[in-house]
């Protein structure tokens, strides 16, 4: 393990994973973790950003651990933890924090976008200041890497920022964190609105497919997904929906997208629609098999995560010792 360089990456809790979750960035969490030395988390503390009921946060801190587990990852393999159990993330934002300006947190676009949904009065302080924990989550494991999609690169960047600003101050302390791009990278996309990300916060259930959904759900939701009237299956801009389409088929079957395309020369939508459907459904009905029955055993899953606390423990506190000691703080 000394030799692998390290990897960090968590999702938050909100239930059930999306199809998008889990080919952009599930799937490639599994071809990583024998490569590297990798920290895998359910950033429950993240969640909490905005009001969450209690019973269903525990409900669906579960349920994530076990997606991570159904489609892949190896609890053996990797250091699978919860955020909250580790209270060094809390301890080390807290520092990060006082070296963190308000005009960088001020720019963010995610705290941009979310906070002009809320009153102003109803935005929180741990709304402003998430990025701040997301690079406390990252810096504490000393991370060579973190996966990040487009809309998460602003909070790699700050990640970057703050622990450069606290190593030119206080001497080498933080590894500077790149981003990893997946090669493959097409992102899957809303079935209803083809220009933006899948997501389980539309409104719209037709837009997202869940891990969870059953069978005739899925075959209902791409029936439904918005194509075009061109009536050509072909991979182009122009085409957004099919252009998603083929994305979703291409990333399950490794087929090119033109070999997929060939396939259906002459052939209408709702053909593919089917077949698109189809080969979903046969990719998710082992991983909701495994996480059924991981569900029904959650004395398993919190073995998994109390040992995973422990190690991802044993790392942070090394990284906050140094850290405490840099700032002035007296040992305990």
């Amino acid at each position: 393990m000394e030799n692998k360089k390290v990897i960090f990456s968590g999702m938050q809790p909100s239930g059930s994973l999306t199809l998008g979750n889990y080919l952009g960035a599930l799937k490639n969490w599994v071809k990583l973790q024998s490569e590297y030395d990798s920290y895998y988390c359910v950033v429950d503390m993240h969640a909490i950003t905005v009001p969450k009921e209690p019973k269903d946060l525990r409900k669906n801190t579960f349920e994530v651990l076990a997606n991570y587990i159904a489609a892949g990852i190896d609890p053996e393999q990797v250091t699978l933890f919860i955020q909250s159990h580790v209270s060094a993330h809390a301890e080390l934002s807290w520092i990060l924090n006082c070296f963190s300006y308000y005009g960088e947190l001020g720019r963010m676009t995610q705290f941009k976008d979310k906070s002009k949904k809320l009153d102003h009065n109803a935005i929180t302080a741990g709304l402003f200041t998430y990025p701040v924990l997301m690079a406390s989550d990252i810096l504490l494991y000393q991370a060579d890497l973190v996966p990040v999609g487009e809309d998460q690169r602003q909070h790699l960047e700050i990640t970057r920022d703050i622990a450069t600003r606290f190593n030119n101050r206080f001497s080498e302390t933080f590894k500077i964190p790149e981003p990893f791009i997946e090669k493959e990278g097409a992102k899957i996309m809303n079935l209803q609105e083809p220009l933006s990300k899948m997501s389980k916060s539309d409104s719209n259930e037709n837009a997202y497919i869940l891990l969870s959904d059953d069978v005739d759900l899925i075959r209902r939701k791409f029936k439904r997904s918005v194509t075009d009237s061109i009536g050509v299956v072909k991979y182009t801009d122009e085409q957004p929906g099919i252009k998603n389409l083929l994305n979703i088929y291409s990333k399950i079957t490794h087929k090119p997208y033109d070999e997929i395309v060939a396939d259906y020369e002459g052939k209408g939508y709702a053909q593919f629609k089917d077949d698109v459907a189809e080969v979903v459904i046969n990719e998710l009905k082992p991983i909701q098999e495994k996480i059924d029955y991981l569900l029904k055993n959650k004395d398993y899953l919190e073995k998994i995560y109390q040992s995973g606390a422990e190690k991802a423990d044993a790392t942070a506190r090394k990284t906050l010792r140094k850290v405490s000691k840099k700032v002035g703080f007296l040992p305990k």
